[in-house]
């Protein structure tokens, strides 16, 4: 098994079976954090302290891939799922398509999930909140790793009972861009009988090489985005993320 991160003290646990080798459990202790409800908005402390930031980015360079259960307290999480749930009810969500642009194409033998793309400008209070962590966890990377990661996309993602994302990589054709997948699992009391596992690919040359990732509340999943496979099983209940790309800059012809 590869690098999971310890959870701080309240938070949903991490649950990954691990395929195809024997495995190894690495934990670390996070940051524990304060947060608080102020009318209905989340106030916290940083989510996430530089030293959880630095553990992320030293699985990175080492597996390429990190499990991090507790990445936000449990009140912010809730607030996030209350806001995304509102948005469901409301229908606010659309079909995911394949491709980009005028290569966009809504394929339903690829996936099923439904989308709401975040609008920085535009967003609630808990979602800034988020945003401003993962700016942390950008900007740590970058002077660990010298990725380069210049700004993030991302958007909620739902998957209705039965709905699935069948095995992919998170990157345009053509187009190089995405550099490093986040992604925030918002879901309450989750368990394996619910489905909805992300299934994680860690050797290239070899399918039977997988990660299995239940999609527990408050766990934050990084990867790089050019290197592992991934598919979403189908759910038997409405699973709930924050999905989104650390992208580099675009270069610029000379």
């Amino acid at each position: 098994m590869g690098r999971f991160l310890g959870r701080p003290s309240g938070a949903e646990s991490a649950d990954s079976t691990s395929r195809g080798r024997s495995p190894m459990l690495r934990t670390f202790q996070p940051t524990t954090t304060n947060a608080r409800m102020d009318q209905g908005n989340v106030a916290i402390d940083r989510p996430s302290g530089p030293d959880l930031f630095e553990q992320i980015a030293l699985a990175i360079a080492e597996q390429g891939w990190c499990v991090t259960p507790g990445f936000l307290p449990p009140l912010h999480v809730a607030q996030l799922r209350h806001e995304a749930e509102a948005l469901w009810a409301e229908g606010a969500f659309r079909h995911a398509g394949v491709g980009r642009g005028a290569d966009l194409q809504i394929r339903p033998e690829v996936r099923t999930d439904r989308v709401r793309w975040l609008d920085p400008a535009d967003c609630t209070g808990a979602q800034r909140l988020y945003l401003t962590a993962l700016d942390g966890l950008r900007e740590t990377i970058n002077r660990l790793l010298m990725l380069g990661l210049f700004d993030f996309e991302g958007h909620l993602a739902a998957y209705p009972p039965g709905s699935y994302y069948a095995r992919h990589l998170d990157q345009f054709r053509g187009v190089e861009l995405r550099t490093l997948t986040a992604v925030l699992y918002l879901n309450q009391d989750w368990t394996a009988d619910d489905g909805g596992t992300l299934r994680l690919f860690t050797d290239p040359a070899d399918d039977s090489h997988f990660e299995e990732i239940l999609p527990v509340g408050g766990q934050l999943v990084v990867f790089l985005s050019a290197r592992f496979l991934h598919e979403v099983l189908p759910a038997r209940r409405n699973r709930m993320s924050i999905t989104g790309w650390f992208k580099r800059r675009a270069e610029r012809p000379f």
